[in-house]
């Protein structure tokens, strides 16, 4: 028997951070509730089906009433709250390998268009959009971003290195600054290294014709690994959505459960 979406677990984390009820002074019909819309949103994601081809028998309501709760729950930042409390308060909370953070993105179509896209020139110039992923030593997601299929993700690194969060430990200051950043050869450029060295941090990117590509893999696997484990979630693979925020909010909530996964396996 296939285990719920949601198990009470996950429930009693993500609940709290869910914002309340809008009141409604004329009445109306009765929510759907959210336990139920959080599942059909996770149905979606991870099977990749259309919002109309929700199956009525799970109760989830209608996909509509789950895209508009999955829009207001981001534009609320309840994917990116439960994603740093996960970080914090769960068994990988304080097993977070701060000594390598590596990077990669990868292209996926996106034929509805729409803002972050742009022709994917390994796709022969059809519409696209980039998907930019940052993860720890462990492979664990810490920050995820979209951009233009077009947009080389050398120009990406520093805007996600930036965006990664700040994570409490046991003791001292939340940490949010990794000792090195591992980089394959798309992101070979003086300013990322001069960028990476301000900011604290040692670069390992990897130098076009001087360093085999054998090599530097022995760190990078793990984000590849990680991205794999991305699309998996059906959603993730083509991007359907003409809205960049719901695509967004995707990602955010698939690196999530990525999280969430490290946490209850034990794998961290």
């Amino acid at each position: 028997m296939a285990k719920p979406l949601v198990t009470d677990e996950l429930w009693a984390v993500i609940e709290p951070e869910l914002p309340p009820e809008p009141a409604k002074p004329k009445g109306g019909r009765p929510r759907v509730p959210d336990r139920a819309v959080l599942t059909g949103i996770l149905f979606v994601l991870k099977t990749g089906i259309q919002w109309a081809d929700l199956p009525p028998e799970m109760g989830c309501g209608c996909g509509m009433t789950c895209w508009r709760r999955l829009r207001d729950w981001d534009a609320a930042g309840v994917w990116t709250r439960v994603h740093l409390l996960l970080l914090e308060h769960l068994p990988c909370a304080q097993r977070i390998n701060w000594a390598r953070v590596a990077v990669d993105s990868t292209s996926i179509p996106a034929p509805a268009g729409g803002p972050a896209t742009g022709p994917n020139p390994t796709d022969r110039g059809k519409t696209g959009t980039k998907q930019h992923v940052a993860v720890d030593a462990q492979g664990i997601p810490l920050a995820v971003d979209l951009t233009a299929a077009h947009r080389p993700e050398g120009q990406q690194l520093l805007e996600l290195i930036d965006a990664l969060p700040h994570v409490a430990g046991r003791r001292g200051r939340p940490r949010h600054r990794p000792d090195k950043v591992h980089a394959d050869k798309a992101y070979d450029a003086r300013a990322n290294r001069t960028g990476l060295r301000a900011r604290g941090i040692i670069p390992r990117i990897a130098r076009r014709g001087i360093e085999s590509r054998e090599r530097l893999g022995r760190w990078r696997w793990v984000v590849e690994r990680t991205i794999s484990w991305l699309h998996r979630m059906r959603r993730l693979r083509i991007r359907y959505e003409r809205r960049d925020d719901i695509h967004q909010a995707f990602l955010t909530l698939g690196a999530l459960m990525i999280t969430w996964n490290f946490a209850q396996s034990g794998f961290c």
